[in-house]
């Protein structure tokens, strides 16, 4: 599993459509909590995958293993357009 965080990327403070373009443009599933993404989703922004965290509530580590499920059982033709809600 390859991981890039924004920061990492340079995208801290771009846009949520441009963060969205670029990770799928690079063919990334992006992983987030803000719903702007879920929006954008439902207008139709093509994008490889969203994970969108619905519980705060979670230690690290359950959302390590979450990752690495969802990334051993869906291929990325899978993800492709699709969000999972964790």
């Amino acid at each position: 599993m390859d991981v890039v965080t924004a920061s990492d990327a340079g995208l801290l403070g771009v846009a949520d459509h441009q963060v969205l373009a670029k990770a799928h443009a690079a063919s990334r599933v992006l992983v987030t909590r803000d719903s702007d993404y879920l929006r954008l989703h439902a207008m139709g922004q093509p994008h490889s995958g969203i994970i969108f965290w619905t519980r705060r509530t979670r230690a690290l580590g359950e959302h390590i293993e979450t990752l690495v499920l969802i990334y051993e059982v869906a291929t990325p033709q899978e993800m492709m357009g699709h969000v999972e809600f964790v």
